[in-house]
């Protein structure tokens, strides 16, 4: 009995020894999404400006897209002079800059902007956060674009 109850130990011993291998990782094995290059979106496109809480177009301008990423510039309708932008490629975004310059929503109101922008369904569609160069609570308002490129 005493050689029984020594191998029933050992056996039980031995099985709780045993280790579980851990799960595969496969986050790691995921393929980052391609990247944007500027040429990608290089030409001519219409873009419409809303709020982020509205569908309602308050703004629409010309944008002329390039690979050379000093080249950009937003034109705004009435005959304005275009606005020089500076745009960057980053990952799966097109990030771009602009100003100071009047604005297009505030007469007599300098603004500068920075927005972020994706290529979806042959649309740019991102957010531009706009600071205004006034004293008061608003003067940061973050809007939504969404280009349309030009046959």
């Amino acid at each position: 009995m005493r050689r029984f109850s020594l191998v029933v130990a050992a056996v039980a011993l031995a099985a709780c020894g045993t280790k579980e291998q851990p799960a595969a990782d496969t986050s790691a094995a995921a393929a980052p999404p391609p990247g944007i290059s500027l040429s990608d979106v290089a030409g001519a496109w219409t873009a419409k400006v809303m709020r982020m809480d509205s569908d309602s177009v308050i703004l629409t301008y010309d944008l002329s897209a390039s690979a050379d990423p000093t080249a950009w510039t937003i034109t705004f309708p009435g005959g304005r002079p275009p606005v020089p932008m500076r745009a960057m490629a980053d990952g799966d975004s097109i990030v771009v800059d602009a100003g100071p310059y009047e604005s297009a929503l505030r007469k007599g109101v300098q603004v500068s902007t920075h927005g972020a922008m994706r290529l979806v369904n042959g649309e740019l569609v991102g957010t531009t956060t706009a600071h205004y160069q006034v004293k008061t609570a608003d003067s940061v308002v973050t809007l939504r674009t969404v280009a349309t490129k030009k046959p």
